[in-house]
């Protein structure tokens, strides 16, 4: 994740590179520690110095990491004939790299070729079957060929391997929410709320699933962790705020009732999306208060 320093001094690079003011180096390394993409920047500015042999020469052994970089860049960009020239570089360079290799069958895969691009992946797989990027492309494939169901059997088998990658349980269950397999979606986020429970968007995510599913006992563990996601972000959560809502309603006519927990913690959540209301969207106030009563909050 990147801190709110980092953020301000990648985009206070970024506007000296776009006004003339040089960094452009210093900006493409910035941009590959935080590890993120930006890619039409990185293959922009990445060029100009590739395209300029004396800034080129300047890197060093950097050079070859600058390749990569754009490399990349131009595969995301579809700037196909970028990266077939900057993977030739690096092949002539490292002949027998398996990491080129990934880069080429990158290019495989975005020229279309599925199944060469598949035969190279496997091929790579096995000499180091713990290559993440790699397992990964294989998801990113099966996605762009409309092969849900496949996306989500690499996915499973990646995370067999590597259950820390919190990126890919988000992934999963993202996918398992689009194809209404809302159980297996629950299970990937409670691996990721046991993981990092500190994140709010985790227990929003499982709330919303749970209370899909329904049922009495859903419905009150959903209550839980919309309430927790409302702790979690002080109080200025309006999704969680209204799943109380939501859920205090849909319990109290399954019970016939409402219990005083119930009610305090329902009254204590209109109380603040009205506020919250008031504040942002003064116009809308009447419409909440209307949705309110209908739920039999207000």
């Amino acid at each position: 994740m990147v801190s709110k320093t980092e953020e301000s001094q990648l985009q206070q690079l970024e506007n000296q590179v776009e006004n003339g003011g040089g960094g452009a180096w210093e900006y493409l390394s910035l941009v590959r520690k935080l590890k993120l993409r930006r890619s039409d920047k990185v293959l922009n500015h990445g060029l100009t110095i590739l395209n300029d042999p004396k800034k080129r020469s300047a890197l060093g052994p950097d050079e070859w990491t600058l390749y990569e970089q754009v490399a990349i860049a131009a595969l995301d960009c579809q700037s196909l004939e970028v990266a077939k020239d900057c993977i030739k570089v690096l092949q002539k360079k490292f002949p027998e790299s398996k990491r080129v290799g990934r880069l080429e069958a990158m290019l495989l895969e975005a020229k279309g070729s599925w199944a060469e691009a598949e035969k190279a992946y496997s091929s790579l797989l096995e000499d180091n079957p713990l290559d993440q990027v790699i397992s990964m492309r294989r998801v990113a494939m099966a996605k762009a060929r409309g092969d849900i169901l496949g996306a989500i059997e690499w996915l499973n088998k990646y995370l067999e391997i590597f259950m820390a990658d919190h990126d890919a349980w988000r992934e999963l269950a993202e996918i398992y929410v689009s194809l209404q397999m809302y159980k297996q979606a629950a299970f990937c986020y409670e691996e990721l709320i046991l993981s990092q429970p500190m994140i709010p968007l985790y227990h929003l995510a499982y709330a919303d699933v749970i209370y899909t599913i329904g049922g009495l006992e859903n419905l009150q563990t959903a209550k839980k962790y919309y309430a927790s996601t409302v702790e979690l972000t002080g109080g200025k959560n309006t999704r969680a705020l209204f799943g109380i809502c939501l859920c205090t309603s849909a319990i109290a006519q399954l019970t016939k009732g409402r219990n005083n927990e119930d009610k305090e913690i329902s009254g204590l959540a209109a109380a603040a999306l009205e506020k919250d209301y008031k504040q942002s969207s003064p116009g809308k106030l009447s419409l909440l208060s209307s949705t309110l009563r209908s739920l039999k909050i207000q």
